[in-house]
């Protein structure tokens, strides 16, 4: 049977090889939940909430369109968009949760799958600093551990990052691990290599006292990094790439954009 609710805990990292290099590496965690049965999930515990403050919380406003549509409901949306029929089986969604009423995700991953409990399709919700989300869906074989997909890049993310680019993405769904990464091309080949990793841990407030104290105020920790990171490629001599945000590769009007 599936847990409702798990946390992973490990690592972030990203190397960007052109024109300038540049890494980043820092510990991270997140949870696996069940999103229709996020209450049922957090239940039992005293430090984990749905829908109001606590030292972690889960919104589900923080995905999807951010209304008030279920989850669910907008998950299934997305799969008919493109051409994949709900399996109706659970759907867990790995993401960070608010620390102390604060959240950002830079990816939200939704595992969907069908009634007997096999993957069928997963959806990569992308978010940007500008408050933005895009949805990246794939149809996947629930028989194979280490599932690999490709596409366009369709959405702006970093400023420093052009759109004429594409998207490799390799995942291995969650069990006790965790693993996924994103390799960013252009035609020159690899530009920007993305990956976290983490290992699970059962979901109780004993192990989530523990993550907060070793990594206090987590996505405080991730927005501040995304922006010291970017002050650091632009100090390299990265130049900004002046798209409007959310633009499409159809749309290439310049305009001047804050640094993520």
């Amino acid at each position: 049977m599936t847990e409702l609710l798990s946390f992973y805990v490990g690592s972030v990292l990203h190397r960007r090889l052109r024109p300038r290099r540049h890494a980043l590496k820092h510990a991270c965690y997140w949870i696996l939940i069940d999103i229709d049965r996020a209450e049922e999930a957090t239940a039992s515990m005293s430090l984990f909430s749905k829908g109001r403050f606590n030292v972690l919380s889960f919104y589900a406003r923080d995905h999807g369109d951010g209304s008030a549509k279920p989850l669910r409901q907008q998950a299934e949306e997305k799969l008919h968009e493109h051409g994949i029929d709900p399996p109706g089986g659970s759907i867990l969604l790995f993401c960070m949760p608010r620390v102390f009423g604060y959240g950002f995700n830079p990816l939200s991953i939704f595992f969907c799958h069908d009634r007997l409990d096999r993957l069928h399709a997963i959806i990569y919700e992308v978010h940007n600093t500008f408050g933005e989300r895009h949805n990246y869906v794939f149809r996947v074989d629930g028989g194979e551990k280490v599932h690999r997909h490709s596409c366009e890049k369709d959405f702006f993310v970093s400023p420093f990052i052009d759109m004429e680019m594409s998207y490799a993405f390799r995942v291995r769904a969650p069990d006790e691990k965790i693993a996924i990464s994103i390799e960013i091309s252009d035609e020159a080949g690899v530009m920007l290599f993305a990956a976290l990793s983490g290992e699970r841990l059962p979901a109780s407030d004993a192990t989530l006292l523990r993550l907060a104290l070793m990594q206090p105020l987590v996505t405080l920790k991730v927005i501040a990094a995304i922006h010291v990171h970017a002050a650091a490629i632009w100090w390299k001599g990265v130049g900004i790439r002046r798209w409007r945000p959310n633009m499409r590769r159809s749309d290439k009007v310049p305009v001047r954009q804050p640094a993520e």
